[in-house]
């Protein structure tokens, strides 16, 4: 039997009718491949019948390993015959067992797919979480179409074989409205969204109002829209500005939020436009296959300040970071608000020896331990408005996200950043340039939860990846502490928390240590009662890409894609379902090979 074609392979894994890639110019004959949707046990007595030239013989081919050549014997049924028939015979015979045999595989990874996941699917609490994978940054490309088409087509069916609930894709407002202010093009985002569909894949649409380049992981650059530059080159206090008048044009400053400072819309306008347009160009899709819209609050995409940019060198792990409050428009409401509070000398701008993007908290006034301004009533006062200024401008565009997407289906999300370097410390210094007012006296995110909760968006979380002993231990990094302080968070406000990994892992460590935070147990001294857990509703993997697809990293992938499905308290242990893995990768390998070869051109 002729090996089969990659698209063939993909319709099995799938149990849905692919398109072959041979269309006749007419289009009349376009090749369709189907597979059976329903696993069974590997057929013992699987009947085949043969037709050739008026003979007709009903055998009972021997059993068939999925891994293994079948080692064939003679069957007694041609033991009669004509030599040249009984050849002819036993050739057509060996046909029908090699194409049980591709039946078993293709029954064997529905059934992979299937496993556990049943009372998942129905949302059964407590059952498992639900993964989601990160697609490429330049999945659309610059001309608004699908980059590497058949890559991409290769990879969503290699991820929806292991198990995979949906994906996670940046709509990007620099793509989409580019070139003239509501002038949309939804071009490569509509066939990527289609495509989704059609291999049942759920999709997290994030609203990207941010530039692409210059982050952790960003591996291309997608400015925001022409028009919107234009703006901001004629007044550069359209962008976030620090102490010493550098410019981050990653992300309109929240100074100008309601202000018409776009020709004629204010940023929040546009924002929200650009929203009800995606609502109304994919109504059709939405609450089916676009299940989640992730809203883009800052620099990459989560509410935040740019207070620690890489872009040249300003920023270097593990540094503190800086305050971004001084456009023109910030320290308008800063002076308002230093005015009412009867201080107006406070009001000329943020602390001014609070150290620069890289000093540590001991090395600055503003946040050492003993006697730093932000323990003062200054420090109180400058740190609460500048916080605030954060939460109003979520609060802004999640009521527009809220009223724009209600009774759609889907859920609305907003990302967190999880800062936790000099986490240890009494000042919490990185938290706090990035406007979370989180310190050793003062919990900055219940105020965050709380205002999520009101507008039942989900608490959308990163770093669950880390590990408290994987980072500097000089620089008192506490990721697993910050993501247990979030979690509690969350369940105080009652609002649901969603987690991403912070950086690529492939590893099984990293991998153990999700499971174990996407159901954290806060009993105990927390105030928590005994056992009680903290589930997330959904886990975002960072990122589809070619090292995904390397062998080993696939296979522990699919393992734990499969633990995560399961529940930490899952009936498998580790070593068995990486021999499941094992059997699974080896039957998938051309899909894998196709798409990891296919992505790294």
């Amino acid at each position: 039997m002729a090996s089969l074609s990659i698209t063939h392979q993909i319709g099995v894994l799938s149990g849905k009718p692919i398109q072959s890639e041979s269309v006749t110019s007419n289009g009349d004959t376009t090749g369709v491949v189907s597979a059976a949707a329903v696993w069974k046990t590997q057929p013992s007595n699987l009947r085949c019948r043969i037709k050739n030239q008026g003979l007709e013989i009903e055998a009972i081919t021997p059993p068939v390993s999925p891994l293994k050549s079948p080692c064939r014997s003679p069957s007694p049924v041609f033991g009669s015959m004509r030599p040249d028939l009984s050849v002819a015979c036993q050739a057509l015979v060996a046909d029908m067992e090699a194409e049980a045999a591709a039946v078993v595989e293709e029954e064997e990874v529905r059934e992979y797919m299937e496993g556990g996941t049943a009372q998942v699917m129905k949302g059964v609490k407590g059952k498992g979480v639900p993964v989601y994978v990160m697609m490429p940054l330049d999945s659309v490309t610059m001309s608004n179409g699908v980059n590497r088409r058949k890559a991409m087509n290769a990879s969503l069916q290699a991820l929806k074989s292991a198990g995979v609930e949906g994906i996670m894709m940046d709509v990007w407002w620099g793509l989409v409205e580019r070139e003239a202010p509501g002038s949309y093009n939804w071009g490569g985002y509509a066939e990527l969204l289609e495509m989704a569909r059609n291999h049942g894949l759920k999709v997290q649409a994030v609203m990207s109002f941010h530039q692409c380049g210059g982050n952790v992981g960003d591996s291309c650059t997608i400015p925001l829209p022409k028009w919107v530059v234009e703006e901001m080159e004629k007044d550069q206090d359209l962008a976030y500005t620090d102490q010493w008048g550098r410019r981050n044009f990653e992300y309109l400053s929240l100074g100008c939020d309601t202000l018409p400072v776009l020709k004629g819309r204010s940023p929040v306008q546009c924002y929200s436009d650009f929203m009800r347009a995606f609502r109304d160009n994919f109504k059709h899709l939405l609450g089916d296959t676009i299940v989640e819209i992730q809203v883009g609050m800052g620099p990459a995409g989560e509410l935040r300040y740019p207070s620690y940019p890489e872009a040249n060198g300003t920023w270097r792990f593990p540094g503190i970071g800086a305050f971004q409050c001084y456009d023109k428009y910030m320290l308008s409401s800063l002076k308002a608000a230093a005015e009412a509070s009867g201080n107006p000398e406070w009001g000329n701008g943020g602390p001014s020896d609070a150290g620069h993007y890289n000093n540590w908290p001991e090395d600055t006034p503003f946040f050492r331990r003993e006697g730093g301004g932000w323990n003062s009533s200054y420090g109180e006062f400058f740190l609460s408005w500048y916080s605030e200024m954060l939460l109003n401008h979520g609060e802004r565009i999640l009521s527009s996200a809220e009223s724009i997407f209600k009774g759609t289906g889907v859920k609305i999300s907003v990302k967190i950043a999880g800062i936790h370097w000099h986490y240890g410390t009494r000042s919490h210094a990185p938290e706090l340039t990035a406007g979370y007012y989180n310190t050793r006296y003062r919990d900055g995110y219940i105020p965050i939860a709380q205002m999520l909760s009101r507008h039942g968006a989900v608490f959308n979380f990163t770093c669950i990846e880390m590990r408290d002993h994987e980072q500097p231990q000089d620089a008192q990094c506490a990721p697993e502490k910050l993501v247990r302080q979030v979690a509690l968070a969350t369940r105080e406000a009652n609002v649901p928390l969603a987690g991403e990994n912070a950086l690529p892992r492939y590893d099984e460590y990293a991998h153990k240590q999700i499971l174990h935070a996407s159901s954290l147990n806060l009993g105990g001294d927390d105030g928590g009662r005994k056992g009680e857990e903290q589930e997330m509703c959904a886990f975002t993997y960072l990122r589809m890409n070619p090292q995904l697809f390397q062998e080993d990293n696939w296979r522990r992938f699919v393992g734990f894609v499969k633990k995560m499905r399961e529940g930490k308290n899952g009936n498998q242990c580790w070593e068995q379902v990486e021999r499941e893995a094992e059997h699974f990768v080896h039957i998938t390998q051309p899909l894998v090979q196709e798409a990891a070869v296919a992505l790294s051109h």
